[in-house]
């Protein structure tokens, strides 16, 4: 239970961060931008783990963090250019 609640606190951390980052007005909720970061984090700590190893037993590392939100204001851009005509 606890993992999910921490999944939810990163992924409104990253999709919150993906929101400033993007130029444009999302009208985006607490929930939507949870979805995003969560999204951009499960695409971003895949990819950076393929590029960076992190040390065993490490709860955190910066690749996939990094890798998280850049995923997650990529996620949001498309949805912009896909479905909000912007």
């Amino acid at each position: 239970m606890l993992h999910i609640i921490w999944s939810i606190v990163v992924g409104a951390i990253v999709g919150g961060i993906a929101e400033f980052l993007v130029p444009g007005r999302q009208h985006l909720g607490f929930w939507k931008s949870a979805l995003l970061g969560i999204a951009g984090s499960i695409i971003g700590g895949l990819i950076g783990r393929l590029f960076s190893k992190p040390e065993p037993g490490t709860a955190f590392h910066p690749a996939g963090f990094i890798m998280s939100i850049i995923c997650a204001a990529l996620l949001l851009f498309i949805w912009q250019k896909m479905y909000a005509g912007g």
